[in-house]
């Protein structure tokens, strides 16, 4: 490994070589409305063997209900960190960092250093997004001394299934709070439904209102206000 560096390596993940495993997801990018969550989730091999006994997979599977559920199975009994990136701090990140997968990586590298604050991890896996040196240059002097691996379809190793399970559940119980505040079902994604909530909400409340539950670079945000 270069010294100061991630070790980030290629080739198929031989899990068994590894017996604590660091699995990171996010929840939100592709949403108007809402936060951005990342969630990382470290075990070992028997807690990873007692994550699947228990029914965790990939959170784009399983009911919101179920998610709810899982969440607070997974936050008792499971080393996690989450960090949820609310849409003012997210606007204001996005605006120096123009760059969403560069933000994702700061996310990521920040879930990473916490749970390395306390715990050994041999290696850290996440979904693939944007060049893969974009969580190795936002990571600290802990994150540098792991090896990191960012993967196509990574939910399909189970501690990155667990993150993704408590990212959803911390997207939605923010958009549950955000729908209560504005007496509003703030409908998810980036559709035209989302284009007449927003509609609807900078009427009732004023354009500024957008600026706190919302992502302002996304097109919705021209296409409501033009």
């Amino acid at each position: 490994m270069i010294p100061g560096r991630a070790n980030i390596s290629s080739g198929p993940i031989n899990i068994q070589s590894h017996s604590r495993i660091l699995g990171i997801d996010e929840s939100g990018k592709g949403d108007f409305f809402g936060p951005l969550v990342i969630a990382g989730v470290l075990t070992d091999n028997a807690a990873a063997r007692r994550l699947k006994d228990h029914g965790v997979r990939d959170s784009k599977k399983i009911s919101d209900n179920r998610i709810l559920e899982l969440d607070r199975l997974i936050s008792a009994n499971f080393i996690h960190s989450i960090v949820i990136i609310g849409p003012e701090k997210y606007n204001q990140l996005y605006s120096r960092i123009r760059n969403l997968n560069k933000l994702l990586a700061w996310g990521h590298s920040r879930v990473i250093e916490n749970i390395a604050e306390n715990n050994a991890i041999d290696l850290a896996v996440s979904d693939k997004f944007g060049r893969t040196d974009f969580i190795e240059n936002a990571l600290m002097k802990k994150g540098k001394s792991i090896e990191l691996r960012q993967e196509v379809r990574a939910e399909a190793v189970i501690q990155v299934a667990a993150a993704s399970i408590l990212a959803r559940a911390g997207f939605i119980r923010y958009m549950n709070k955000l729908s209560k505040l504005y007496d509003t079902e703030l409908p998810k994604g980036a559709g035209s439904i989302v284009d007449k909530a927003a509609a609807a909400i900078a009427q009732k409340y004023g354009r500024e209102a957008l600026d706190k539950i919302a992502k302002l670079h996304f097109k919705n945000y021209k296409k409501v206000l033009g």
